[in-house]
């Protein structure tokens, strides 16, 4: 039996972010104990983007923005982790309430809005963990920071997160800072991508090590918009690409009492969205860079299917949340032996 299922009611029970504060908090409490309290979850090491992973079942970003819990999470069973998103400065994140769980759908919907204690706290925390997997640092710009200086504060996060991650992800698809996703259109995008992949080369001369750039895309685009972030990917060398962040579709939940919340939602209802984007990508870019696929995996089936139409790892969030840990180990064993 999966224990998961005896807490879920009393985590249900509560507010959906006083759940999150407070499954952070148990984590954080029980980080030194984690690996007596968590099943091992078995090694199935990947190569990508030139790092070693424990296996391709990854942490995406949102749960633990500020990197308070690397150990715990680790502990888990995870094969890499991505912390975030942090901003160059503190913030508050939208006004509460501003986290909706839609059980019958088993989705979320979230308009968090970058909430985060800055990036020079979450450096902190990771100094202190004694994490040694791979890292993901997810980076995104202040909300009062107008998008025409966008680049700046991606900049600030490229430089600060470079000394200590293993990759750098950057969010220009969250739907919930305001204009953030024209970032992903055109010249827009040509400039950020430009910009940041000169400072990468900087950098790794300043630090003598090669930290990858990864972009983080919306199953909102066109098959259009898909194939050029493809192309401009490829021209720019660009490391990875992660399919898809959260969706602000309501198609498949449109009856839902909740469906008119703003925000994104994530979870069951963006599974066919998200692997249709991981196949468009996979088309485009015919293997010359990596596809992190996440959006609807709540089964090892659902991992497999992305895996099929592409992707190369692949990172839970949602699924953790009407699933469990338990999820992990379900996914890592289904995978075939190398």
């Amino acid at each position: 039996m999966n224990p998961y299922s005896l807490l879920r009611p009393l985590l249900f029970s509560l507010d959906p972010e006083t759940a999150h504060d407070l499954t952070l908090k148990t984590l954080m409490a029980t980080q030194n104990a984690a690996g007596l309290l968590y099943p091992k979850v078995a090694d199935k090491p990947v190569s990508v983007m030139g790092l070693t992973f424990k296996n391709p079942v990854g942490l995406a970003a949102g749960l633990d923005k500020n990197g308070d819990c690397l150990d715990g999470l680790a502990a888990l069973g995870f094969g890499f982790l991505e912390i975030g998103t942090v901003t160059p400065r503190p913030q508050a994140g939208n006004p509460k309430p501003r986290l909706f769980r839609l059980p019958e759908h088993e989705a979320i919907i979230n308009r968090m809005g970058f909430n985060n204690k800055g990036i020079d706290y979450l450096l902190e925390q990771v100094k202190r963990s004694s994490y040694a997997g791979v890292l993901g640092i997810n980076i995104g710009k202040n909300a009062d920071t107008p998008i025409e200086n966008a680049l700046d504060d991606y900049l600030i996060g490229l430089r600060k997160a470079y000394a200590v991650a293993s990759y750098v992800t950057l969010n220009i698809s969250s739907p919930n800072t305001k204009n953030l996703r024209q970032l992903q259109q055109g010249n827009e995008l040509k400039q950020l991508v430009s910009t940041l992949k000169e400072e990468q080369s900087k950098l790794q001369i300043q630090h003598g090590r090669y930290v990858p750039l990864v972009l983080k895309i919306a199953p909102d685009l066109t098959p259009e918009e898909v194939r050029n972030i493809a192309d401009l990917l490829l021209q720019f060398n660009i490391d990875g690409v992660i399919a898809t962040n959260t969706t602000i579709s309501r198609d498949r939940i449109s009856q839902h009492p909740l469906a008119q919340e703003t925000g994104g939602l994530s979870g069951a209802p963006v599974k066919e969205m998200a692997t249709e984007v991981v196949r468009l990508l996979a088309a485009e870019l015919n293997g010359k860079l990596p596809i992190i696929a996440a959006g609807g995996i709540l089964s090892a089936a659902d991992a497999q299917e992305k895996l099929a139409a592409g992707a190369s790892l692949i990172q839970v969030y949602t699924g953790l949340i009407y699933r469990g840990a338990t999820l992990i180990s379900e996914i890592v064993n289904a995978l075939p032996e190398k």
